[in-house]
């Protein structure tokens, strides 16, 4: 926790609109916001002069607050400011800390985890932001980077002591970079002669030993409460978060991405299955989000997802479920149920090196498997994205070699022209026996979580021979199963016996044709991200 001695070094004076307290903590910070009137200040040494208002927070119900304290990497530090974003995908804040030494840092948001970067130095020019592309390989500050995406922005709300008077009129252009040390790299052209520069790393809020949190659960959170546009049935947005929500009534997908009160779009979409694990349920699940570290944790389910291949050129077509995970200081992750088994994956900061065809992340060689291109078909809960119709995801799945074949690593391109952006992601298999006592669900549904192949199996004449096996069964029931759903057949029996996702019931649906294409399925980084940037 920052030092009582510390604070007693700062300014107070009275904010010129209302005459309520402004502090400032460090005697490098120029501007402050209100916390009454919302008047954004400037200091002239003892004297205060404001410049004008901010807009009104959107209240996202984020643990993160000011006078909130922890630790980064040693070094206590205090949130004393706070910036909120828009961009086309929805809102963002960026937390000012600052450090008992008088450093300033960043604490952001970065696909459902948190980044903390600190400004840096440009010491040669950098690409113009006209010039980036998603995938693109660039030099920064002497370092290579790749390009995970470039977005057009604007700041919308300040709070507390900022470094730097906030830009409030005119939007910017911002790119994420990324590189193989597990570092996320910022460039803010909002001075696009002097673009500013920052580097951070993913952590997690449980690492920063922080205090003052806002005391708030997924039990006894106030939630955003907005009305369907559909239907018109109260729906409650629990998550900090969440850019989309589905009605639980009429199971329309609304975007809340402009925060409530903002002009909220939706779609309908057709039905689709019930979740094999119920969305609120919690799970105790050992996942290694960071090198060397396994915690048993508990996840709740609070997103659910369908997916399937698409643009395959063949008759068959592969599918699998998503379960968006969330942990209060952990952030999110996936638990994907696919043909070939259970994986866990999670969104990671860097991005892994080339090696010829397959790549090498944290010391481990992972061969390529294949190239999918996948489609959602039905979403129930909430999600930390903005959920767009029949949105296509293009797709790498790659798996680790020798002992580490468990392993998975999936690259992800979502969006199109300037929106794009890449994802990796990361996770291991998991046995059916592991979900299922993880969740504690009855032993019942034992049957119906099993899969083709063990996971961590990738040997691929285990798996193409349980295709041509399913085939046989195929073709004696002479079904087909198409994306969209309309050709369903009558393969109750098996439905019933092993689930709606099972290899057994979905085989009973394809054609006869099954022994092509990709006999896997899950992307391994489960949907896309919708802000891979560490802002986002």
């Amino acid at each position: 926790m920052a030092t009582e001695d510390r604070a007693q070094r700062g300014y107070r004076a009275a904010c010129p609109n209302c005459g309520a307290p402004v502090e400032f903590r460090s005697a490098a910070s120029a501007f402050a916001v209100c916390s009454y009137c919302r008047s954004s200040i400037v200091r002239d040494g003892d004297a205060l002069q404001r410049i004008g208002q901010v807009a009104e927070l959107f209240d996202d119900h984020s643990p993160l607050q000011l006078g909130a304290a922890g630790r980064h990497q040693g070094a206590p530090f205090v949130l004393v400011g706070r910036l909120q974003y828009r961009y086309a995908e929805g809102t963002w804040n960026e937390w000012h800390a600052l450090f008992d030494n008088g450093r300033s840092g960043w604490l952001s948001e970065d696909n459902g985890r948190y980044v903390f970067a600190f400004d840096a130095p440009l010491d040669a020019a950098v690409p113009a932001p006209e010039t980036l592309r998603p995938g693109q390989s660039v030099s920064v500050a002497g370092q290579a980077w790749a390009v995970a995406s470039v977005a057009a922005a604007k700041l919308i709300a300040a709070q507390g002591e900022l470094p730097f008077k906030p830009n409030l009129e005119r939007g910017f252009v911002v790119a994420d970079v990324r590189n193989t040390r597990g570092e996320v790299g910022t460039l803010d052209y909002g001075d696009p002669a002097a673009p500013k520069w920052s580097i951070g790393r993913s952590v997690a809020i449980s690492e920063l030993a922080m205090t003052g949190l806002a005391e708030s659960s997924e039990k006894t959170l106030k939630a955003r409460g907005v009305e369907c546009p559909s239907c018109g049935t109260a729906l409650e947005v629990k998550l900090s978060s969440t850019q989309s929500i589905v009605c639980h009534n009429c199971h329309a997908v609304v975007d809340v991405s402009q925060g409530v009160g903002g002009d909220l779009q939706h779609y309908a979409q057709a039905n689709g299955s019930e979740p094999q694990i119920p969305l609120g349920s919690v799970g105790t699940l050992a996942l290694s989000l960071a090198p060397g570290e396994k915690k048993a944790l508990p996840w709740q389910v609070v997103g659910y997802a369908e997916r399937c291949e698409v643009d395959t050129g063949e008759d068959e077509q592969t599918f699998w479920r998503e379960y968006l995970l969330y942990h209060r200081t952990e952030g999110f992750a996936f638990l994907v149920d696919a043909e070939d088994g259970w994986s866990w994956t999670a969104p990671v900061t860097g991005v892994p090196e080339r090696a010829g065809e397959g790549v090498k992340y944290q010391g481990v060689l992972y061969r390529k498997l294949y190239d999918y291109v996948g489609k959602a078909t039905y979403v129930l809960g909430e999600f930390y994205w903005r959920l767009e119709r029949d949105a296509k995801t293009y797709n790498t799945d790659y798996i680790g070699s020798g002992a580490f074949s468990a392993r998975r690593i999936n690259r992800e391109r979502t969006g199109s022209g300037d929106t794009q952006e890449i994802t990796w992601s990361a996770g291991e298999t998991l046995s059916a026996d592991a979900v299922l006592k993880a969740f504690k669900l009855a032993p019942e549904k034992s049957a119906a979580l099993q899969r083709d192949a063990m996971p961590g199996s990738g040997n691929a004449a285990s798996l193409l021979a349980k295709v041509f096996f399913w085939g046989f069964v195929v073709v004696v029931l002479l079904m087909m199963f198409r994306c969209d759903g309309d050709e369903r057949r009558d393969c109750e029996p098996l439905r019933a016996t092993y689930g709606e996702a099972s290899a057994e019931y979905q085989n009973c649906l394809r054609s006869a044709r099954s022994g092509s294409g990709r006999v896997g399925g899950g992307s391994w980084g489960g949907w896309s991200s919708g802000g891979g940037g560490s802002h986002k």
